[in-house]
């Protein structure tokens, strides 16, 4: 089974706090990338995004702008779903990854992130999308799975989507059979259906409200 963590690429440029700008400026031009990550003696010092380095200028050192780095990264364990809401937190298409010591050992590109999640089984099988809510006393990933399985559907995917005010809303993807029983069931153990719609339509309505994907899926 491939992870995340395979996808993570150690040829792009990592530039030390004492680089000249004009360095940092032919990697922004030539890549289209929306940060850059910095270090000072080979330790993460925090990220330089294109849109700061527009009003700098290219004379000097990285050094003389410090006060412009962000300190956004992933840890190399992070799972996709971290990966992805750090990327769409921090409006970004190029995310650093850091080791244990704080070192940079490469980036997570958010077009192959987007690839690898298309490939994955919960976006690729065909299937019906749910989100169901509860309180977060009643959560239970044992329950859901066995709400579905009962029916006589098979439970392809689930993760947490929302969790707020002691609420937990969890997105569910089962095979398309037998729908109509599980909506059923849920509702009979006092679950909230959100939503519920068959095959993909549901991620093709996620990736049309999003303008951050769509302003990022084709770098």
């Amino acid at each position: 089974m491939m992870k995340i963590q395979e996808h993570i690429s150690d040829h792009l440029d990592v530039f030390d706090i004492g680089a000249p700008l004009q360095d940092v400026v032919k990697f922004f031009r030539g890549s289209g990338y929306s940060h850059v990550a910095v270090v000072e003696d080979r330790k993460f010092l925090g990220v330089l995004s294109e849109e700061d380095f527009r009003t700098i200028g290219e004379k000097g050192q990285l050094a003389d702008h410090r006060n412009s780095l962000e300190t956004f990264y992933v840890p190399q364990d992070a799972s996709w779903l971290d990966i992805l809401k750090l990327f769409a937190d921090n409006q970004a298409n190029l995310m650093p990854v850091l080791d244990q010591e704080a070192s940079v050992i490469g980036y997570y590109d958010l077009g192959e992130v987007l690839d690898f999640l298309v490939e994955t089984p919960f976006f690729n099988e065909p299937g019906a999308l749910l989100v169901v809510a509860t309180g977060a006393k009643d959560h239970s990933f044992s329950e859901i799975a066995q709400i579905v399985e009962s029916n006589n559907a098979k439970l392809i995917g689930a993760f947490i989507s929302d969790y707020q005010n002691d609420i937990v809303q969890t997105t569910i993807k089962i095979s398309s059979g037998n729908i109509n029983e599980v909506l059923q069931s849920f509702r009979r153990y006092n679950y909230t259906i959100l939503f519920g719609n068959m095959d993909d339509q549901f991620l093709e309505d996620l990736k049309q409200r999003s303008d951050y994907l769509d302003k990022y899926l084709n770098v």
